[in-house]
């Protein structure tokens, strides 16, 4: 039998135990994990009955490997949630399919809504001109816009920065409406100090021929093989009680199938030999260490710890890996009876609240980023979803900055205030009940010694029995499903006998995101 430690057990670490166990009996397996969670940033954290998701998770994915494992852990509801059944919302269900109003272990069908507030209005996410758009920003600001992006076709910037990245693409207009502010809020980095490789992977792309087609009443020449956007994702699955469910369900199904996971074990030291991880060493919360023998190792952790702990990596190894920045974040949960926010859309929804699952907070006087509505996520996510509303209010800062320090009473206190400011909560307006969230390592970021990563990976590959999964694994901002492909592609290697490890390393480096529909014009 061969060894293997697996280090961390967020989805890459939990995918990868999981798959090694359910496709050979090789194999004896360890999952360390530094918290006494699982799930990592995708866990659900209970609170008095309310239930949060760290970061808000769809489960969609164009990798029919991922959907059908999600599906086999965690089937389609074959009968109406909570929710849909009182307000007669139709929704598509699986013949035979489990009951959530008697099964837990079920997968929801979700209506997908996510929208900009900006200056108190409402924009559809990514922005699309249409009579609400233009109604918002007004006709002498959407002319504005669309000759902007005019300009940014005729006089290109050096494409240097995120900034002239978005520039080019959209025009300065639009880029200071909804651009800037919200990725220096991300961030913490105006973005003309981020290189533009970050828009090129990430941006949601906005369909610019359509917008100018409405204001001007005419295509614009040269577009004729321009993508455009036809629609994003408009359901997802999501397990009853939030994404940490299922992920504690891979967990419950790895050791049923006999694999063994140790929390509260923080990896400190790897030791190698002649090119080859030979043990593993991790630290219990009493301070004790405990040494594992390892045939295979693979890692989720940190990218920057990784390197620490393997100890004799090369002086320019390790000021890479010191080097790569991350971007941490708060969430901090209210439990209040409405939200002063009017819901004109023709979506139903329990006590006619708004249905946004997200709503991007662009407006730059609140440190607030986005705002979680986890009713509509699932009703099984609040203990009273027809007479309260539970929230998640999400800011990016820095582990260790002030703002990152300040007490749960200080938290809870600024949600409210930048919520009132903003016109979501009454001055006054009680808060019953609230639970703040820290999260470490939320986001890999792509600057500083970013740039200089792929030295770092060829010096990671050297050690042959090594597998880097995951997003912090690959320092990569990977969505969950890439997270689990990485594990896939590192369990085939594992399996087949290959050395070359670019596969792995290759998972999400396409240019386009995978919640859009795409047709050309």
């Amino acid at each position: 039998m061969k060894k293997v430690i697996i280090i961390g057990a967020g989805p890459a670490g939990i995918t990868a135990g999981y798959e090694l166990l359910r496709q050979s009996k090789d194999y004896e397996i360890e999952i360390l994990e530094e918290a006494q969670v699982v799930g990592g940033i995708s866990r659900t954290v209970a609170h008095n009955g309310n239930r949060m998701d760290i970061g808000g998770h769809r489960f969609f994915s164009k990798d029919e490997r991922v959907t059908k494992w999600w599906d086999r852990l965690m089937p389609m509801q074959g009968a109406p949630a909570y929710d849909d059944k009182k307000l007669g919302r139709e929704k598509s269900l699986a013949a035979g399919g489990p009951d959530p109003e008697r099964d837990d272990r079920v997968m929801l069908l979700r209506q997908r809504v996510s929208r900009i507030y900006y200056k108190k209005k409402f924009f559809d996410y990514p922005v699309k001109m249409n009579a609400n758009t233009i109604k918002n920003m007004g006709f002498g600001t959407t002319l504005l816009a669309g000759f902007s992006y005019l300009g940014s076709t005729i006089i290109k910037n050096p494409e240097d920065s995120l900034e002239n990245f978005y520039i080019n693409r959209f025009g300065r207009k639009l880029y200071s409406m909804f651009f800037e502010g919200y990725t220096e809020k991300l961030w913490g980095r105006h973005p003309r100090e981020i290189s533009a490789d970050w828009g090129a992977q990430r941006v949601k792309g906005l369909s610019i021929l359509a917008i100018l087609k409405d204001i001007l009443g005419k295509a614009i020449p040269g577009n004729k093989k321009r993508k455009v956007e036809t629609s994003l994702i408009e359901e997802f699955s999501y397990p009853k009680f939030g994404p940490g469910q299922l992920w504690e369900t891979a967990a419950e199904e790895y050791q049923r199938m006999g694999g063994k996971l140790t929390m509260g074990a923080k990896v400190v030291a790897l030791a190698a030999e002649g090119g080859r991880l030979r043990s593993v060493t991790y630290e219990t919360a009493d301070g004790e260490r405990v040494t594992r023998e390892a045939d295979l190792v693979i890692s989720s952790m940190p990218l920057k710890d990784l390197v620490a702990a393997l100890g004799d990596a090369p002086a320019d190894v390790q000021r890479i890996a010191d080097g790569l920045p991350y971007r941490d974040f708060v969430t901090v949960g209210l439990l209040v009876d409405r939200l002063n926010l009017k819901n004109e859309t023709a979506i139903k929804t329990l006590g006619n609240i708004v249905p946004d699952c997200w709503i991007y907070v662009q407006d730059t006087g609140v440190k607030l980023g986005r705002i979680q509505i986890f009713n509509n996520w699932s009703p099984y996510m609040v203990k009273d979803p027809d007479n309260s509303v539970w929230i998640g209010l999400e800011y990016f800062c820095t582990e260790g900055d002030s703002f990152w320090c300040g007490s749960d009473e200080d938290w809870r206190a600024r949600g409210v205030r930048e919520l009132v400011a903003m016109g979501v909560l009454d001055e006054g307006q009680p808060v019953r009940d609230f639970h703040v969230e820290k999260v470490k390592k939320a986001y890999p970021a792509y600057f500083d010694t970013y740039a200089e990563i792929d030295r770092l990976v060829d010096y990671l590959n050297s050690y042959e029995n090594l597998y880097c999964v995951g997003r912090n694994g690959q320092h990569r901002y990977n969505n969950m499903d890439h997270s689990m492909a990485t594990s896939f592609e590192a369990v085939k290697n594992i399996l087949s006998g290959t050395a070359d490890k670019s596969n792995i390393w290759s998972v999400n480096t396409e240019q386009e995101y995978h919640e859009e529909k795409e047709a050309k014009s």
